[in-house]
């Protein structure tokens, strides 16, 4: 029997690298796209990623009959890219959710099965995908620089590595440093997310209830999986 390998490479390239010999993937996104994710189908949302944060996510949301979170802070009162407003979303809900990592690796799976995994629900995530296939990649979205370019994260080097820890098989030297993230700082994840860059951020935008939500580890046995063009539990 062939033994399961777990691989981890970095965004959109990463896919590219990784997509033609993986038999599932998993993207990470910790703040926030997993966790608004993994937080609504949790409830029994239906989530479409979307790459656009422009009219053309506007149309989707029409066309699908959906609601649409708004990508900015301007519309916090309502569904937004951020975990916290969507805490009461009911129960079969269609939801565009416009990000330019998480959705945008989303999209570019291709037919292998795809999860989305966060520190909430890390322990679910890996063994739902366990359970589908032996050649597993984990891609931690990472963001952007001003200029386009991929920024390392280390909320998503920590997200992987959690995911990771709880699946079984040999290991990339990727995969394994992912691990060491995580296990340095997994007692710790609250104030490390408020101190690494991407955590600072949000808090500066008077979003640190999402760090919060983001930090709760292992609290969701939701294992959302992309079906169809939605992910769901």
């Amino acid at each position: 029997m062939t033994s399961v390998y777990v691989r981890c490479e970095w965004g959109l390239e990463g896919i590219a690298a990784l997509r033609e010999t993986s038999e599932v993937i998993i993207i990470v996104d910790v703040l926030s796209f997993s966790t608004c994710v993994d937080i609504a189908a949790a409830r029994g949302a239906l989530i479409y990623p979307c790459q656009w944060k422009d009219k053309r996510a506007m149309a989707l949301a029409s066309s699908l009959q959906a609601e649409l979170a708004m990508w900015g802070d301007e519309n916090i009162h309502g569904y937004a890219l951020s975990p916290s407003t969507l805490l009461s979303v009911p129960s079969g809900t269609r939801l565009v959710l416009p990000s330019p990592n998480g959705s945008a690796l989303s999209l570019e799976t291709g037919d292998v099965p795809t999860f989305t995994g966060c520190l909430r629900n890390a322990a679910a995530v890996a063994h739902q995908a366990q359970s589908l296939g032996r050649h597993i990649s984990l891609i931690p979205a990472g963001e952007r620089w001003n200029n386009g370019g991929l920024r390392f994260a280390l909320e998503d080097l920590i997200g992987a590595g959690g995911i990771i820890a709880h699946l079984s098989g040999l290991r990339s030297p990727e995969a394994e440093l992912a691990v060491a993230a995580y296990t340095r700082f997994q007692y710790v994840l609250l104030e490390t997310l408020q101190g690494c860059g991407s955590g600072l951020e949000l808090i500066e935008r008077g979003r640190s209830a999402d760090l919060e939500l983001a930090a709760a580890l292992n609290v969701s046995q939701c294992a959302p999986c992309l079906r169809e063009g939605s992910y769901s539990c």
